[in-house]
């Protein structure tokens, strides 16, 4: 992030987001330490002996910030447009309502045998892209790349402020290297050890039978 585009933000987080200094730690040193813990996936006893505070005081601010980042979603949030219900066009008209049908990306398929092969072409046009995007967002965010050591609460909210400046990046840098960059398998970061309750880790999401009943009526509408 540039240094106007970092001034910005703070601006943004002291105006909007109710961010305040408390006579101990700035605006500018507390946004400075949750950006480092998101994009590098850092430890808060590292981020201690950097700026030379407590671990208690790292882990307030960090939670103070997050907080004022998620106030002005309604700045940076980018609304999706929905497929329209009378859109005619052949890559997108089966996915009405959806969010997400994104263009510019094609990849080469093998033409399609049955119904099953044309509903997974149909939709690899749109998935491509969008694996792309949430490729970008993890190689920024590295703390998006590892699990995380936060409760499943602070996680959602995690996940939810590094898109939030993602957009707020892109609003305010003309130049955004990872643009052009090409997301490999060895961009992903290795991040320090964390510690997660078991519980709270998601490993299995099992189709049910309305939605695989659902896909496969829409194949064969296809």
């Amino acid at each position: 992030m540039s240094l106007n585009a970092f001034a910005n933000l703070c601006e943004l987080l002291q105006v909007q987001g109710g961010l305040d200094e408390d006579g101990h730690v700035g605006i500018g040193e507390q946004v400075a330490t949750f950006m480092i813990i998101l994009a590098h996936h850092t430890k808060n006893r590292s981020v201690q002996v950097r700026f030379y505070r407590s671990v208690e005081t790292i882990s307030r601010y960090f939670h103070k910030v997050l907080g004022s980042v998620l106030r002005v979603q309604r700045v940076l949030f980018a609304k999706a447009d929905p497929v329209p219900e009378d859109c005619i066009d052949p890559r997108w008209k089966w996915f009405k309502g959806y969010l997400g049908a994104l263009d510019d990306t094609y990849i080469d398929v093998t033409v399609p045998r049955n119904r099953l092969e044309l509903f997974n072409k149909k939709h690899s046009s749109a998935r491509n892209v969008i694996e792309w995007c949430f490729g970008l967002l993890k190689k920024r965010w590295a703390i998006l790349q590892n699990l995380s050591f936060y409760p499943i609460r602070i996680q959602s909210y995690i996940i939810i402020a590094c898109c939030l400046l993602q957009n707020f990046i892109r609003m305010n840098m003309d130049v955004y290297p990872e643009e052009d960059a090409t997301v490999l398998p060895e961009h992903i970061l290795v991040g320090d050890d964390t510690i997660v309750d078991e519980a709270d880790i998601i490993d299995v999401v099992e189709s049910s039978h309305e939605w695989t009943q659902w896909r496969e009526d829409l194949a064969t509408e296809m």
